[in-house]
């Protein structure tokens, strides 16, 4: 499965610089917070049901046997961010993966979102969700087990996940109403350093990506946080 083009203020920009921001820490929403489209972020362990990550897929950590999922949608608060619509079944999902000393498997859902979500002109793809399990090292992040099934990856100037498999083409968490133009370039990607490539066919390494900011960047929890601050 998020979180990167995100609008900080200084204030957000300064929390961001040394530690994790949580949800505890966040100012409640307007009333009437408007809706964004984003890849919100999920995990699972051991196949229970769905929980919405407090923190990006950068950081988080999966241990061997959990699920972590990526949704597309629109939504105006965290707590109403729609899950992948398929269980995170790691049994199934990884059945025909065989564990191997010195790596852990992780389940990867993807949901690409129906219509409604998608952004004006675009189309989700014909088949919405997608799975696939991913074997890496022990210490990979969400993010990297995300890139070692899922690509081509694209990410914002603010490190932000943008779009998977190529979808959506552009934009990045914009507000509805407020997303590019089919004529408008997509969203630059962000360019790895070389001590941020990865040579095991795994894409970049996000979770070694510096600063707070790419941190709050990379998850839907990130997104909402930073879109409703005060």
């Amino acid at each position: 499965m998020t979180t990167t083009a995100v609008r900080t203020t200084a204030g957000v920009a300064g929390a961001a610089a040394g530690a994790l921001l949580t949800l505890a820490g966040v100012a409640a929403a307007p009333a009437h917070a408007a809706g964004y489209r984003y890849w919100s972020y999920w995990e699972s362990d051991g196949g229970t049901p769905w929980v919405y990550a407090t923190q990006g897929p950068a950081t988080a950590r999966p241990a061997d046997g959990d699920a972590v999922g990526f949704r597309f949608a629109v939504s105006a608060e965290a707590d109403d961010t729609a899950k992948p619509t398929a269980a995170p079944d790691f049994a199934r999902i990884c059945a025909d993966v065989v564990a191997k000393d010195g790596t852990k498997r992780i389940a990867v859902v993807i949901d690409f979102g129906g219509p409604a979500d998608a952004p004006p002109g675009e189309t989700p793809p014909a088949k919405r969700v997608t799975t696939g399990c991913a074997q890496v090292r022990p210490d990979a992040t969400g993010a990297e087990a995300l890139a070692a099934v899922a690509k081509p990856l694209r990410y914002g100037s603010g490190a932000m996940l943008c779009g998977i498999a190529g979808y959506p083409a552009r934009g990045c968490g914009e507000e509805v109403g407020e997303e590019p133009t089919a004529a408008a370039p997509p969203t630059a990607a962000a360019s790895p350093t070389a001590s941020e490539k990865r040579d095991d066919g795994g894409g970049p390494s996000v979770g070694v990506l510096a600063g707070g900011a790419a941190v709050l960047a990379l998850g839907g929890a990130a997104i909402w946080k930073a879109r409703h601050r005060g």
